[in-house]
């Protein structure tokens, strides 16, 4: 166990996963209890939250679990309210919850468009909205939006719902950060790139060569400059150093996590 987040509370919205394996959520979880944090695991998915709360208590960390659909207001509100009542405060808000439609403006339905903002962007309106207040009184706080470098550059892959909420998810981020910077808050988003994660595997593996899995792996690793795909511990980290003191002067950034993808393609 460390000290980098010792005795803060994280909120983690999206702390289980999909599948098998380790999701950016669930291993942002993880990682911040094996530094110290008290986490509130939260998911659509209870079995998923449960989950990681036998990891983080297997490793003697402590953490509590929510269930709630992060696009509706009650739902927020509760998970905040659980954390408060069982942990007093929240120092850390961590905003992972997305979800990926594929297809462009002919091919996606009004529906799915409508559904992927309520869930990544509307999201993160209502956790900030419900949050701020409590992290204003403590007069700190730090809060992790997770975008994606979708938001900024093209794939290969139309998802056109997927590439514009992730790119809103900049303007949310800049607009806290500098609302709230006199106030010992700050707001920050994390942008992964090609990743190799459970959420990748369930979302995107139709969109490459058929729908097999192991040619999705390997086309997307050839895509990266390291040869190799990302894991949900490379974000993990990159929000760790966000979330603790040593990025106390860091605010309103967008950091890459992308082994260099996006600076390759510029």
């Amino acid at each position: 166990m460390g000290d980098r987040v010792k005795d803060k509370v994280a909120l983690v919205l999206g702390a289980g996963s999909v599948g098998p394996g380790w999701g950016n959520g669930k291993a942002a979880a993880a990682l911040y209890a094996r530094e110290g944090a008290k986490v509130m695991a939260v998911d659509l998915n209870a079995t998923a939250a449960e989950e990681t709360r036998a990891i983080i208590e297997s490793e003697g960390g402590e953490c509590a679990v929510a269930r709630a659909d992060v696009s509706k207001t009650e739902d927020v509100q509760n998970a905040v309210a659980q954390t408060l009542k069982n942990f007093g405060r929240i120092d850390i808000l961590h905003n992972n919850v997305g979800i990926v439609s594929v297809g462009g403006a002919v091919e996606l339905s009004e529906e799915a468009w409508d559904r992927e903002f309520s869930v990544n962007i509307k999201s993160m309106f209502l956790t900030c909205k419900y949050v701020l207040p409590q992290m204003e009184k403590q007069g700190a706080g730090s809060i992790i939006n997770i975008s994606s470098t979708a938001a900024v550059r093209w794939y290969g892959v139309s998802y056109i719902a997927y590439a514009a909420s992730k790119a809103a998810v900049g303007g949310i981020t800049r607009t806290v950060a500098l609302q709230y910077a006199d106030k010992g808050i700050r707001c920050n988003s994390v942008l992964p790139g090609l990743m190799n994660t459970p959420l990748v595997h369930n979302s995107l593996a139709s969109a490459y060569a058929g729908g097999d899995i192991e040619e999705m792996v390997r086309i997307r690793d050839s895509q990266s400059p390291t040869g190799k795909m990302g894991t949900a511990w490379d974000v993990a980290h990159a929000c760790l150093f966000l979330a603790s003191d040593e990025a106390a002067y860091i605010n309103g950034v967008e950091l890459l996590v992308d082994g260099g993808f996006t600076v390759r393609s510029g």
